[in-house]
């Protein structure tokens, strides 16, 4: 499916005037489909995932499909923690940011290569829609952490997106590889981890907590010096104009090997709580 021109220049523009991000991978990509899961790191995260990230042009992000309806986009906001509760000027916020945000947000994001991710019945839309992405050779990208107050987040990863590896193997026979990503605004790295595949001669069930403490451990990075890469507030973006120069992303540094295959993003989709902007099942 070709990009749309409006998000290729939309892209371009955030490459242009923000600062470059490098990738890190702790072995050489294969190029296979695959699902790339991702620590949030504020609103940003995603952001820099579809534009700076190796194979952007490939890549697929989950979106919550929310953010894509400009009717459904206040009550989203309301419950996404976009601003800390109780603060002094909650009220205002409450009253003005999830209309300002109804009016911008859907025309932008629906110009994005997403999969829109439903809270419901229609999350079948959202496998299936995957699925035919995978097996035409694109990525997903996923954010699997579940907001849990403001600029926090749970533990425990959801997990509702494990299901499309189990499709996946039932079309195809293959074992959908999962590359964790940490995205690290201190260092401005994508620190990404070993692939974990999923195994078709088990169950998914049977799998799943071994997947996710894997993946977990991986878009949650340890560092050299102790401290541990996350999604709070000590790891947001850094200001315009500081440390390396601004850079275009075609100039980031090459992604090893079978450098051409393409990617998705998601984040997690519980139906009976709202996930962030970028979502998984």
């Amino acid at each position: 499916m070709p990009l749309k021109m409006s998000y290729r220049l939309l892209r371009g523009l955030i490459r242009l005037c923000t600062y470059r991000m490098r990738p890190q991978w702790a072995v050489p990509f294969t190029g296979e489909p695959s699902v790339f899961v991702c620590n949030h790191a504020g609103a940003l995260g995603p952001i820099d995932m579809c534009a700076k990230f190796p194979m952007a042009d490939h890549l697929r992000p989950w979106m919550n499909a929310q953010v894509l309806s400009a009717r459904e986009t206040p009550a989203y906001v309301r419950q996404d923690y976009w601003w800390k509760p109780g603060a002094r000027l909650a009220p205002l916020y409450n009253a003005t940011l999830p209309y300002i945000a109804a009016a911008i947000l859907p025309p932008v994001l629906r110009t994005a290569p997403a999969v829109p991710v439903y809270h419901d019945v229609r999350v079948m839309r959202t496998f299936r829609q995957s699925l035919k992405l995978l097996q035409e050779g694109e990525h997903l990208v996923i954010f699997p952490e579940q907001p849990s107050g403001f600029q926090a987040h749970h533990e425990a990863l959801n997990r509702g997106f494990l299901q499309i590896a189990a499709l996946y193997a039932r079309a195809t026979g293959k074992a959908l590889a999962f590359w964790p990503v940490c995205i690290d605004y201190r260092r401005r790295v994508f620190h990404i981890a070993a692939p974990l595949r999923y195994d078709p001669a088990r169950s998914l069930e049977a799998q799943s907590d071994e997947l996710l403490a894997g993946m977990a451990a991986g878009i949650r990075v340890r560092l050299a010096d102790g401290t541990t890469v996350t999604a709070a507030a000590d790891n947001a973006p850094p200001p315009m104009g500081r440390g390396e120069p601004r850079a275009m992303a075609g100039r980031e540094e090459a992604v090893p090997d079978a450098a051409q295959g393409r990617l998705p993003v998601a984040e997690e989709l519980e139906a009976d709580t709202p996930a962030p902007g970028f979502a998984a099942p």
